[in-house]
Parts: C-alpha cells; sequence; structure tokens
C-alpha cells in the first residue's frame, strides 16, 4: 500500500510538471497560474501545493527534468576519454545538443519557454543566474578540451584555447537562437550538421581535418 502511494504521488507529480510545460509554453509564464497548471493536469490546486511550493519550483522541476540531462550528456563528451583528439569530443557535443533539440519536442518545448516565454521580472527575477550556470560551465569544460588539443597537437597554432571556448559557446548560442527564431526550420535544421563541421574544422589542423566527424547531424554522437 505505501509503495502504491508513492507511486501515485509520483505520476501526480509528474502530470503536474507535464501540464505546467504545456501551459507555459501555451500561455507564457507570467500569465500562468497554477490554477490553470491543476486544470490543465486534472488535479486541484492543493495538490499542486502538495508537491511545489510555488510556481518557480514548478519551472525548475520542469527545467531540471528535461534540460539538464541533455547538457550533462552533451557536457561530458567535452572532457571524455574515448577521444584521442579533443576536439572530436567537442564536436560530438555540438552534434548531441542539436539533435537533442531536435528529436525530442519536451526538450524544445523547454528551450523555448525560458528563452521565449518566460519574462524574469518579479518573482523570477533571480532565476536567471541558476539558468546562465550551465553556459558559464560549459565554457570552462571547452577551454579545458581546447587546452588538451593545442597540448596533443591537433589545434591550429596560434589560437587562445580561452578565446576559442567563448568563441563556441557564441556559435551555439547564436545558432541555437536562429533555430528558435525560425521555428526549427527544416532548411537550416538541416544545415546544422556542416555548419558545426565548418565551425571546427577552422580549428583543426589541415591534417586533422579529416578526423572529424561526419557532417550528418547524427554522426559522431557514440
Amino acid at each position: 500500500m505505501v509503495r502504491r502511494t508513492k507511486e501515485d504521488a509520483e505520476r501526480t507529480r509528474q502530470q503536474i510538471i507535464d501540464a505546467a510545460r504545456l501551459v507555459f509554453h501555451e500561455c507564457g509564464v507570467s500569465h500562468t497560474t497554477l490554477e490553470k497548471i491543476a486544470k490543465a493536469a486534472g488535479v486541484t490546486r492543493g495538490a499542486v501545493y502538495w508537491h511545489f511550493a510555488n510556481k518557480t519550483e514548478l519551472f525548475f522541476a520542469m527545467r531540471e527534468q528535461v534540460q539538464l540531462p541533455l547538457l550533462d550528456r552533451s557536457d561530458a563528451l567535452l572532457v571524455a576519454d574515448g577521444f584521442d583528439n579533443p576536439l572530436d569530443g567537442i564536436e560530438a557535443s555540438m552534434r548531441t545538443f542539436f539533435r537533442g533539440v531536435d528529436e525530442d519536442p519536451a526538450v524544445r518545448q523547454t528551450f523555448e519557454i525560458m528563452t521565449l516565454r518566460c519574462e524574469y521580472v518579479g518573482e523570477f527575477a533571480d532565476v536567471l543566474t541558476e539558468l546562465h550556470r550551465p553556459g558559464i560551465e560549459f565554457v570552462a569544460k571547452l577551454e579545458v578540451a581546447y587546452q588538451r588539443a593545442a597540448a596533443r597537437g591537433y589545434l591550429r597554432p596560434g589560437l587562445d584555447p580561452q578565446a576559442l571556448a567563448l568563441d563556441t559557446w557564441a556559435f551555439c548560442h547564436g545558432l541555437f537562437k536562429q533555430l528558435l527564431a525560425s521555428n526549427f526550420c527544416a532548411g537550416l535544421l538541416g544545415r546544422v550538421g556542416d555548419m558545426i563541421s565548418f565551425h571546427m574544422a577552422l580549428r583543426r589542423l589541415p591534417c586533422a581535418a579529416a578526423s572529424g566527424a561526419a557532417s550528418d547531424l547524427s554522426a559522431g554522437t557514440g
């Protein structure tokens, strides 16, 4: 009986998170109330408060369940030992991220909510600090990967790993914003793999360029 009660509670919690994602996406975060989420989830407002203290806590639960696992998978490739050439790890990391956003509607919705449908004011004024943390960590891991590539002789001479890390972050951030703005237009999405390959080719030694992943978006992700 205790196990069934816990399972029921977990199912209800998941219903609330799924409903929150749909309502946040449809109405925008600032125009979403816990009452709307409760109605969409088919539960009472009290049930929502049982699992989440407020809308901010529910917002983070939605994010942590969908966004963070993808970021963990892509970031892990930056420091993985399975790549002799660390530049291949960087390329695989970017491909994994964009493939994850493309293939999982829940991931895409979550990113769209955070980027396009949330005003970071009022109770959400302090949320941006936490949302920026993965980007800061991504840049730090990129710099380490570029340093390793330089030490192993795979990086073009004269390139600064710190500057390259910031440039790759800006490339990913800008490309992602363009995909969002175009509603993931098939034409642009179909070019993502080639754009990633070209971005990395500018960093590779000419003799090492052939070791990069194929231009297909799904290639090189393990």
